[in-house]
């Protein structure tokens, strides 16, 4: 079905019954979609919205059919109007990597502790509960619901819920439609109904149609300095580490030198003071000793003192006068050595300056492995481009473009990263904030990365971040740390010291290598029970979140043979159901299941 939708038909935005208790793909294809101008004003009538929908999904265009250009600030591809109850469970992805959306309808939850809106300050509505890309809603004893944009190629799509009302947009950022010209849009899905890992496995067949995965295998692992060393780390440090690796043959194939060799932020091939004023010596007995050297880089931010900066001011995202961008006056600032400024990936020699680092990294240096933080800055909002017509999406998948010329065959993971722009330009994604020696981090960094699962090995390969088994918490709470990164199916990279790593925490390390590269399906949200299926057999997760002992039950397909994967003991076997009783508080645990019949 297609339509042509006059930008000033407001009056048309809502469907014609004026609340839906429930929301089908013929409600949202007979709601209306406008256009606003760069002023905040409904677009001329010249501006048309032409939106094609075949049952859920939709592709859209916006046509300038008059004679002069008109600046858009935002398309909205439909509103409609709802009467879903309060406790609807929600969940909503994130802009950036550290934001995500939980809770109900009627009291939302911050997931990520790093929002969109209050920590890097993305303008959003007052009145609305903003996410991006994907919205899930599932409504008390009615069929759950998906909405997302399955492409992200120009625009950034986001979803604007109220407790009576659904809009979906794209943000045009205030660019000029040429008359005679027109915009092709992102993609849209809606999916009714169905368990959630069904919905999402078609969601993402869908996106993978419009940005296939960057494929990288085997999936990566490894050690990695900055979780017991930090921006301080040594030379001695690092390869007293890369020894217990050799000595104790733990399959880890990098080791990553994270953060702490460059002089400035920016000047990503100066040494600064550490390692005896060079790097590469280092990097060079790492591959000696029979590992991969890998290293991290902030490519698209530099600090005001930094050479790239001072020497090269117009390689940077600009203000309306024409000056650098001080990030400060727009977003997050910068965690260190700030206020940053941002590459402008538009810019042909800023492209030539990141493809030019990441080459000397890569066949100068042997890495071949890049921890990439703070790409967020990449796509940062706010700012003007070298080229007046590209979007921050553009400007920062043309900045990632160049990074992977330079990085040839080498690995490449995103950190703090813009999600969907990231989408077929890193082989590998991190799923949450960064790991602390908490029990409240454990947790926290569990559920974020679990909302995550459904991606890994299709988009990327998920990095829950490093894996710690040192330091003053229980064995149950290493042992659900230690679980989840298992459940995550993606990277596994030990954060210890691993010199003085007990042997029985190493053996913990040990029975997470090499990471089965399938996540695990959850039941529901609450994340409690999920499973794994190998050829092997399945891998069964428990997870008890709460403060005091709970009992849980498997449900088994078909008559199996039960083992404890952390232990190796013998559970027998069980058919129908299987139970956990009084798992003590913050446990975790994981099931191997054979069939019956193949058990000796």
């Amino acid at each position: 079905m297609k339509s042509l939708v006059p930008a000033l038909a407001l009056t048309l935005v809502f469907v014609s019954h004026s609340a839906l208790a429930a929301i089908t793909a013929a409600d949202l294809s007979e709601s209306s979609g406008f256009v606003e101008t760069d002023g905040g004003l409904p677009a001329p009538e010249t501006i048309v919205l032409e939106r094609a929908w075949s049952e859920g999904s939709c592709r859209s265009t916006v046509h300038n059919a008059g004679s002069v250009p008109v600046s858009i600030r935002r398309v909205v591809v439909f509103r409609l109007a709802h009467a879903l109850p309060p406790e609807t469970r929600l969940y909503g992805e994130g802009f950036t990597m550290l934001s995500q959306t939980g809770g109900t309808l009627g009291a939302p939850q911050n997931i990520g502790d790093y929002t969109d809106k209050d920590h890097y300050k993305i303008p959003q509505p007052a009145d609305a509960t903003t996410v991006y890309e994907l919205l899930m809603l599932s409504p008390p004893d009615a069929p759950r619901l998906l909405l997302g944009f399955t492409s992200c190629r120009r625009f950034v799509g986001r979803f604007h819920v109220r407790p009576d009302s659904i809009e979906a947009e794209l943000d045009t950022e205030g660019l000029t439609l040429e008359p005679g010209a027109s915009w092709d849009l992102e993609d849209f899905l809606f999916l009714q109904g169905g368990e959630r890992s069904e919905q999402l496995d078609t969601f993402a067949d869908a996106i993978g149609r419009n940005h296939p995965r960057l494929a990288f295998d085997p999936v990566p692992t490894g050690w990695c300095s900055w979780y017991c060393y930090g921006p301080m780390v040594t030379r001695n440090q690092v390869m007293a580490n890369l020894g217990t690796v050799k000595e104790k043959a733990l399959p880890l194939r990098y080791i990553q030198i994270d953060d702490g060799y460059q002089a400035a932020m920016g000047d990503w091939l100066k040494t600064g003071d550490a390692f005896g004023g060079g790097i590469q010596a280092l990097l060079k007995d790492i591959r000696d000793a029979g590992c991969e050297p890998a290293i991290w880089v902030a490519p698209f931010v530099a600090e005001e003192g930094s050479e790239v900066f001072q020497q090269h001011p117009d390689w940077f995202i600009q203000d309306d006068e024409g000056n650098p961008l001080r990030s400060d006056r727009v977003t997050f600032g910068g965690w260190r050595r700030g206020p940053w400024y941002a590459v402008d990936g538009t810019h042909p020699e800023a492209q030539a300056h990141l493809e030019a680092v990441f080459r000397t990294m890569r066949e100068a240096w042997g890495c071949t492995y890049f921890k990439l933080d703070a790409n967020f800055w990449g796509a940062m909002h706010g700012g003007r481009f070298y080229d007046p017509k590209a979007t921050r999406v553009e400007a920062y998948r043309r900045g990632m473009e160049a990074v992977l010329r330079g990085a040839g065959d080498a690995f490449v993971l995103g950190c703090n990263h813009p999600l969907w722009p990231s989408l077929g330009v890193i082989h590998g994604a991190r799923t949450s904030g960064d790991v602390t020696r908490s029990w409240d981090n454990f947790k926290h960094l569990a559920r974020e990365t679990f909302h995550r699962n459904w991606q890994n090995g299709r988009f990327w390969w998920n990095d829950p971040d490093c894996v710690l088994l040192s330091g003053k918490l229980s064995d149950n709470e290493y042992q659900f740390h230690a679980s989840a990164i298992l459940a995550s199916g993606g990277m596994t990279l030990s954060g210890d010291n691993l010199t003085v790593l007990p042997d029985e925490r190493v053996a913990m390390l040990q029975k997470l290598l090499p990471p089965t590269g399938v996540a695990a399906k959850f039941e529901d949200e609450d994340f409690r029970i999920g499973s794994i299926d190998r050829p092997e057999g399945s891998l069964w997760f428990v997870f008890n979140w709460e403060d005091t002992p709970q009992s849980k039950d498997v449900r088994l397909e078909i008559p199996s043979h039960l083992s404890d994967f952390w232990t190796g003991e013998d559970l027998g076997e069980a058919e129908g159901t299987y139970t956990i009783e009084n798992m003590p508080p913050h446990s975790a645990r994981v099931i191997e299941l054979a069939p019956r019949d193949s058990h000796p």
